[in-house]
């Protein structure tokens, strides 16, 4: 497994303009969307005794690392494209600002070639020295169509490192594309839309971070660790009576009390759910919160109805979705598949995704997702969050946000179905909709915050796959499948 470089004890591995180090979690960068600050969501301080609610583990602390390069020819262009009329160094220019803008805001380690790759030999060095280094990605930016200039692409696509394959107009024609368009570890973005290629940079980033990515997962009655097959997000096992204990310890800090009010005062209507309930809700927040910093995790998951369902302590509704708020992926149920879909999500499109069970309506040919912990900074975690209730759990216990979906939106749904590193390899269920409504529970019966979506695809509803997919807001269908296709991962658009 690659090595992504750790901020802590890493230096600058050279100087000079072909190695840039740019700074970590500024405004909108992959490490930045997750130290937002707990609390956030709703205009709350996102501290407990002076102390930011994050990510703690590994992926709080990686710097993915990225090769790139320019390629063309050493003389001018002449008669064959790009042409005569194509300003190369312009163009160099232009890309070599975007690109360090773009790395400037991931937080991503940017080692740019300070010339261009003038040969089939030097992009053998080149790539040579990407393996050497480990490094989390390439990218080639081609600003030519002839001599070794596909073939460098070639040379990238086969190193098995992440490669992204920028082709602005003028460097390819279809017959150039073609022989790399489906090869599994690359992805050509043919334009001149800067905009694909920074994609291309954020899911090199996100890639990266995700192997680095540590959740507790509590469950059961013992410790221990796993790692999933292809993801490689590390697993650490903890006793769900560890849960348990620390919540019967905990007592009720005023600290508890003032969020748990802040919480209310923010609310449209609270009905069924009592001021307890809601402290009781941020109790089970805070102890989640410790045991995250506890394990040095980056993201958690808990077998909450195993766990709890038969003690008086609060099902974590508030805890997950104020997690997934504050940019720390909390999945419900110890869904490790879910756990997968809510990391990734994050990471490639800064905002939270709505964990979910698929119910059918016939009448409308459309999927109602259903659950009790949907997080309400849906358009994005720098984005105001979409009003919410307090209303008791379908169990009639506990305190549940019922966030309101925003009929009309456009909205993605991923489900991710792990592989076993065999022979079944991981697969992602990929869908595109629009909302419709939000189901009033009650009258009807089940999980009190229920979205009505109609997906665009001709998948009949009453064998809709999959379970616990997250909906989430925005239009991503093609930057999933791009992901899957950058890491070699299944997908199946439904």
């Amino acid at each position: 497994m690659r090595q992504s470089r750790c901020a802590a004890g890493c230096g600058n591995n050279g100087c000079g303009i072909s190695r840039r180090s740019f700074l970590q979690g500024t405004a909108g960068g992959i490490l930045g969307a997750t130290f937002l600050g707990g609390c956030t969501a709703l205009g709350m301080r996102g501290e407990i005794d002076g102390e930011k609610i994050t990510q703690y583990g590994p992926a709080s602390k990686c710097v993915p690392k990225v090769k790139a390069t320019f390629v063309r020819r050493k003389e001018e262009y002449g008669m064959w494209w790009p042409g005569a009329v194509y300003d190369g160094e312009a163009a160099r220019e232009r890309y070599t600002k975007l690109l360090m803008e773009r790395a400037g805001k991931l937080g991503v380690e940017l080692d740019l070639r300070a010339k261009p790759i003038f040969s089939l030999a030097e992009a053998e060095a080149w790539v040579g020295q990407g393996r050497a280094e480990k490094v989390d990605g390439l990218m080639v930016m081609l600003l030519d169509r002839q001599q070794h200039a596909w073939p460098t692409a070639h040379k990238a696509a086969e190193s098995e490192i992440p490669t992204i394959i920028f082709s602005p107009v003028g460097s390819s024609f279809t017959t150039n594309t073609a022989t790399l368009a489906e090869r599994g570890g690359c992805v050509i973005y043919s334009t001149d839309d800067f905009s694909q290629p920074a994609y291309g940079m954020k899911m090199l980033a996100a890639g990266a971070k995700l192997k680095q990515t540590r959740c507790v997962v509590i469950k059961g009655n013992n410790r221990s660790e796993s790692k999933m097959a292809d993801l490689g997000i590390q697993l650490q096992y903890i006793p769900a009576g560890d849960f348990v204990k620390e919540y019967e310890g905990m007592g009720e800090p005023e600290e508890i009390h003032a969020m748990a009010e802040n919480y209310m005062r923010q609310a449209r209507q609270r009905r069924g759910a009592t001021q307890q309930d809601v402290v009781n809700g941020i109790k089970s927040y805070c102890v989640a919160r410790n045991i995250l910093k506890r394990e040095q995790a980056d993201a958690i998951t808990m077998d909450c109805l195993g766990a709890l369902a038969d003690k008086q302590i609060s099902l974590p509704c508030i805890a997950w979705s104020r997690m997934n708020d504050d940019g720390v992926p909390a999945a419900c149920e110890a869904d490790l598949g879910a756990v997968a879909s809510h990391v990734i999500v994050q990471y490639l499109f800064y905002r939270p995704g709505f964990q979910q069970d698929p119910v059918a309506d016939t009448a409308t040919d459309s999927i109602i997702g259903a659950h009790c912990s949907c997080p309400t900074r849906l358009n994005g975690f720098d984005r105001p969050g979409e009003p919410f209730d307090l209303v008791h759990h379908h169990g009639n216990r506990d305190a549940v946000p019922r966030t309101h979906w925003k009929p009309g939106r456009r909205v993605s749904c991923v489900d991710v179905l792990l592989g076993d590193g065999n022979n079944k390899p991981t697969e992602f269920l990929i869908s595109e909709g629009t909302v419709l409504d939000n189901v009033a529970v009650p009258p009807a019966g089940g999980c009190v915050v229920s979205v009505r979506v109609k997906f665009d695809g001709s998948q009949e509803v009453l064998t809709f796959p999959g379970f616990h997919q997250l909906f989430f807001y925005g239009e991503y269908g093609k930057q999933l499948r791009d992901f899957c296709k950058l890491y070699k991962l299944k997908a199946k658009i439904v």
